[in-house]
């Protein structure tokens, strides 16, 4: 999600890499959940997010499209967004306590929060932004060579959204608790050019094509079940195939070979 503002209104000013130390543990939050209500539609899911739910949960996205997520267009895409509460505007993942009941499968946008990602411009690198060598994503050889216009992200500190006092200091990479960090990195830049290679398509396309494009997006990398195992090895494949059937290269007629776009 784009968000019209600058770094100088929402943050403090830096950027950070995966190894900086940044001022954003609240020590377990005890038993504060304030950041978990209010959130409208902001709690947008990627496919990492419905393979850690689904997976983890042992249920399929439709049994979660039934009262735990909805979508909506983001950007001209239909994604999956976290679905609040009718009454309590609460995430609907939230306990009787107040405390979330999928903290091992929660969201990336949950387990970052409250960093926020920065986007490099296209002629600005991670190492230009004040990072070190060594937080910079590696890229693969050979077919997983990055395909798309990476220039890679960093983390800043959104300082007016978590009313917790006395946060303390936190490497970024533990406190996003991910596995394979920079595997995720990766993934995550792949995600987001993507969609931005996917929205540039709809911007041009017939009302017809841009149904077509959506239900495909939503079918491969949301719908369709993942198995347990290997995520990335799953999304590269998928996103390989969504690839194919885009053209993005060709810049040609829509092409599914095949792929299921009934949702």
């Amino acid at each position: 999600m784009r968000r019209q503002v600058s770094l100088e209104e929402i943050s403090d000013g830096r950027l950070y890499g995966k190894n900086d130390m940044v001022r954003a543990c609240t020590n377990g939050c005890r038993d504060c959940s304030s950041c978990c209500g209010g959130m409208g539609k902001s709690v947008i899911l990627d496919p990492l997010d419905i393979y850690r739910l689904t997976v983890g949960l042992g249920t399929a996205f439709e049994e979660l499209m039934k009262d735990k997520i909805e979508l909506n267009v983001v950007d001209g895409v239909i994604l999956p967004n976290l679905k609040m509460d009718s009454d309590s505007e609460t995430c609907a993942f939230l306990d009787e306590a107040g405390r979330c009941s999928i903290h091992a499968q929660r969201p990336g946008i949950c387990r970052l929060f409250p960093l926020g990602r920065y986007y490099l411009p296209e002629d600005e690198t991670p190492s230009e932004s004040g990072a070190s060598k060594e937080d910079e994503a590696p890229s693969e050889s050979g077919a997983n060579q990055p395909r798309r216009r990476t220039r890679g992200f960093r983390y800043f500190l959104q300082v007016h959204e978590c009313p917790m006092p006395n946060k303390t200091k936190v490497k970024v990479g533990k406190w996003i608790d991910t596995p394979d960090l920079d595997r995720y990195e990766r993934f995550v830049n792949e995600w987001h050019d993507f969609l931005e290679d996917v929205q540039e398509r709809l911007a041009r396309e017939t009302d017809e094509e841009v149904k077509k494009i959506n239900l495909l997006v939503l079918s491969l990398f949301y719908v369709r079940p993942y198995e347990e195992g290997d995520f990335y090895a799953q999304f590269e494949k998928r996103l390989a195939d969504a690839d194919d059937a885009l053209d993005f290269f060709g810049h040609g007629n829509l092409n599914f070979k095949g792929q299921e776009t009934n949702l």
